[in-house]
């Protein structure tokens, strides 16, 4: 069972002076607390893949991906080549990670009509994972359309390159469990995990021959003696995915109708069985977010003492 942590409100910290230099600092810092994994959130300022390949060429031996990247407006040719060129930086520790993002920023933003969301997602997982496999064979979709004319080989790329989708709805679990290796849910609690998300992607890879896929849980998670102060945090932090139908369903199943009343806070026993919950459940994987939500002090008391759990193999 893997640990990781997702960064993302540090770019935007005005104390980081530069964004590269601090998150190899954080990533450092999660390495010795004895976490597995980094994740980065791709936003509109840095580049996710390329932040976290220039992360793993700085960290020996931690894992490195990211949590996600949205399938538009970028084409399975540039996010694959991406993807190839972060795993031979790293000595193959990149994974990546891809969602189909908010609908409310991708017409807005980038001008792009998405279409019906899960039959892109299909296609666009499809000519996705024959890349990343290392074939370059062509794919004609509709409309999505992937023929690179000459190879799309990557020397020092010398396995296949893990792909995770943050999948929450049967549908999209369905796709994922069908051309992909596992979810990323976020804010998906115990219950959603146990009922909806693994037995959905488990019978979608079942029945396409794949192996078992990967539920990487993303559980944000707060250690700290200021509890309150804490969930008053959460609670603000979560007001931007109650507005969002997808994970307004996904919180429903869990048996909740916030987002903030999914952050597992409070002290060590009590945010350490909240994660054990998520493994009962069904996770085989879990990645920390928003540990940082009232602090440093908090992030670096809430890894110090998920590592010590993790490393002690109590779980």
């Amino acid at each position: 069972m893997s640990i990781g942590v997702s960064l993302s409100t540090f770019a935007a910290d005005p104390t980081t002076t530069n964004v590269i230099d601090r998150a190899i600092e954080l990533a450092t810092e999660a390495e010795e607390a004895g976490i597995d994994s980094v994740w980065f959130a791709q936003q509109f300022g840095y580049d996710a893949v390329t932040l976290a390949a220039l992360v793993g060429t700085q960290i020996p031996d931690i894992v490195v991906g990211t949590s996600v990247v949205p399938i538009h407006p970028r084409h399975p040719i540039h996010l694959a080549g991406a993807a190839k060129t972060a795993a031979a930086a790293t000595g193959n520790r990149f994974q990546l990670g891809v969602g189909l993002g908010a609908p409310a920023f991708t017409t807005p933003t980038f001008g792009v009509d998405p279409g019906p969301t899960i039959p892109a997602l299909r296609e666009y997982l499809t000519a996705l994972r024959c890349l990343l496999d290392g074939s370059d064979e062509p794919f004609h979709g509709d409309p999505l359309i992937s023929a690179p004319p000459i190879s799309t080989r990557v020397a020092g790329v010398d396995k296949q390159i893990p792909l995770v989708v943050a999948a929450m709805g049967p549908r999209a679990l369905q796709a994922t469990g069908e051309l992909a290796d596992g979810t990323l849910p976020f804010l998906a609690g115990p219950k959603a995990i146990r009922e909806v998300i693994v037995p959905t992607i488990a019978a979608a890879a079942r029945k396409a021959g794949r192996a078992a896929p990967r539920v990487i849980a993303a559980v944000p998670a707060v250690i700290t003696d200021d509890v309150d102060a804490a969930r008053t945090a959460a609670y603000s932090a979560g007001e931007f995915y109650d507005r969002i139908p997808s994970y307004q369903r996904i919180i429903a199943a869990s048996g909740h109708e916030r987002a903030g009343d999914l952050f597992l806070i409070g002290d060590e026993s009590t945010v350490l069985a909240g994660l054990q919950g998520y493994l009962d459940a069904g996770a085989t994987e879990l990645t920390i977010t928003q540990a940082d939500l009232v602090g440093d002090d908090a992030r670096a008391r809430t890894w110090a003492s998920i590592g010590a759990w993790h490393t002690s193999g109590a779980h």
